[in-house]
């Protein structure tokens, strides 16, 4: 069957019309453009999964997943790379709990997901003892409400094909987000007994991006113009190819230094403005911020003591440095979780969708420039990037060309997110000759390793190279630095924090779910060769490879 994409109706679903109503979802997956679902089986959604197999014949591609958090955060990596949703299928109570980590990090990250569920049936008469009671909730989504952009449960099949729509639209519209749908599992297996198309909703037009308002981005220019040491300040205008790109015109016309904060790639890592390695030294001599598309403006500008979690005297910035923000987080409503960070003034705040307001902004400067000469601070600029590149602390953007947000998917947000958001992104370049090489830490794969079974049943062609310290080391530096402060036994740090005796075999665990692997390898002399076998395995194969090295702790400058 012909894939289908969003706003046009062809192949099987047009010639056959829907039976029951799970198989009205099915037209709407089909409809929407939804070209792969991530589950975990259940009853609760037993409709809907035959009507993925037989009524849609296969489409969406069902991902077989071990756990439902794996579902959402490859549904999360997939997004993430392709700017599409994806859809994640979780079972009734119990894996909608399960997920929710991965909900909360797609919610976090300002990505589209589409996770679904079943519940009931709310018809207490069609329930099975016991087992159809204890999972099911009033209301089911509001486990998940206060990190989710929207969540609805539908009352009848005639309101699925608006609810899915409402649902499509809330998610993709910047700032984008997770939502989640709740399908009783008595409506979904209910015959449908009348013709219901999903065309109208299919077809109906989208919102589009929302553009600044003049006067306020015509005052960002002025003020822009006026700047003699302008520092742009980044966080997730990489999410949209075409603001990555108008950023790296801005920058270079107007000669400002750009810190990336890595929410995505948002600018060249090689580029001589590039001074992310340098913020600190940058900001101090900033005379105007310029921040686009930042979700936490005030971690970007102000210091804490992390030793005694007290905040420094100073910020970042000089005393009185005139801040502008240009973006969507003025939108981006947080209900439970504190991940606005902490309340930052700004002078001027510009609330655009960056891909429209860019482009403008570059428009209004043009004359505003004119006859002016930026040259000399771009080589100041490029001095700097120059002589501090290569103290960079972040190895994959040290050794790598992150010339294009393609390259990288952004930083990751912390506790066990990175194997399956990591498989999201290879699913994401299957069917193509991409390698998409993951660095694996340890501790992270210990949550989730059922993914390494979902990676080679679904053919995910991916290599993962563990970065194995044995250790939850980012906590163990936390209680090395917390020893330091309060004068206790440094040696103590590392009780409860080694992942040691005995130590995983990710190597014989990869290789007993399909995967080809090689290690634990300790000789840095053996991890070269090790890993171009394993990479010409994948690119070979189209299959996932895993070498497994050991790595040495050490204390770094910064850490979570």
């Amino acid at each position: 069957m012909t894939q289908v994409a969003p706003g046009s109706r062809t192949g099987r679903a047009q010639k056959r019309s829907p039976r029951f109503g799970s198989d009205v979802i099915v037209d709407l997956l089909q409809g929407f453009g939804i070209e792969y679902v991530a589950l975990n089986p259940g009853a609760t959604y037993r409709g809907l999964h035959d009507s993925l197999v037989n009524y849609g014949e296969g489409k969406p591609e069902i991902i077989l997943c071990t756990h439902e958090k794996v579902a959402v955060s490859l549904a999360h990596g997939y997004a993430k790379t392709t700017g599409k949703p994806m859809g994640a299928i979780v079972h009734d109570v119990v894996g909608l709990l399960h997920s929710t980590m991965g909900v909360y990090y797609a919610q976090l990250d300002r990505v589209p997901v589409i996770v679904m569920g079943g519940t009931g049936p709310m018809d207490r008469r069609r329930r099975r003892p016991a087992i159809d009671w204890i999972h099911t909730a009033q209301v089911q989504g509001e486990a998940v409400r206060n990190f989710t952009k929207w969540d609805d449960q539908p009352a009848s099949i005639d309101d699925f094909p608006a609810s899915f729509a409402r649902a499509f639209r809330i998610a993709t519209t910047e700032p984008a987000g997770p939502v989640y749908l709740c399908y009783d599992a008595g409506l979904q297996e209910d015959e449908i007994g009348h013709p219901l198309s999903v065309e109208s909703v299919v077809n109906a037009g989208r919102p589009a991006p929302v553009q600044a308002e003049p006067a306020s981005l015509a005052r960002a220019a002025d003020m822009i113009a006026g700047a003699q040491r302008p520092v742009i300040v980044t966080e997730f205008t990489g999410r949209h190819p075409d603001a990555f790109d108008e950023l790296v015109a801005l920058a270079e016309e107007i000669g400002a230094a750009v810190v990336d904060m890595h929410g995505r790639v948002n600018f060249p890592n090689r580029h001589s403005l590039n001074v992310s390695f340098a913020a600190d030294e940058t900001l101090a001599e900033a005379d105007l911020v310029i921040s686009v598309d930042v979700g936490d403006l005030h971690r970007a500008l102000n210091e804490l003591d992390r030793d005694s979690r007290e905040r420094a005297k100073r910020s970042r910035v000089p005393p009185g440095t005139p801040v502008v923000d240009i973006g969507l987080s003025e939108l981006r409503l947080s209900k439970w979780a504190e991940d606005l960070g902490d309340f930052q003034p700004v002078t001027l705040s510009v609330v655009a969708d960056t891909r429209l307001a860019l482009p403008e902004l570059r428009r209004l400067l043009r004359d505003r420039m004119r006859g002016r000469d930026v040259s000399a601070r771009r080589r100041a600029i490029a001095a700097r990037h120059e002589a501090m590149v290569d103290e960079w602390e972040r190895w994959a953007l040290r050794l790598w060309d992150m010339d294009t947000p393609a390259r990288h998917p952004g930083r990751s947000f912390g506790t066990a997110t990175q194997i399956a958001v990591s498989l999201g992104v290879g699913l994401a370049y299957r069917g193509t000759d991409k390698l998409v090489v993951d660095i694996q830490p340890d501790g992270d794969l210990m949550y989730d390793p059922g993914a390494l079974w979902t990676a080679a049943n679904s053919r995910i062609p991916i290599l993962a190279v563990m970065y194995n310290n044995r250790a939850y080391y980012n906590d163990f530096e936390h209680q090395i630095r917390v020893a330091r402060h309060r004068g206790t036994p440094v040696e103590n740090a590392r009780v409860g924090q080694e992942i040691d005796d005995p130590a995983p075999d990710f190597a014989a665990m990869a290789r007993s779910m399909g995967w080809y692997a090689e290690g634990p390898i300790n000789d840095p002399d053996q991890a070269g060769p090790a890993i171009a076998r394993a990479a010409a395995y994948v690119r070979e194969k189209r299959m996932p490879a895993l070498v497994d090295t050991i790595v040495r702790r050490r204390v770094q400058k910064r850490f979570r």
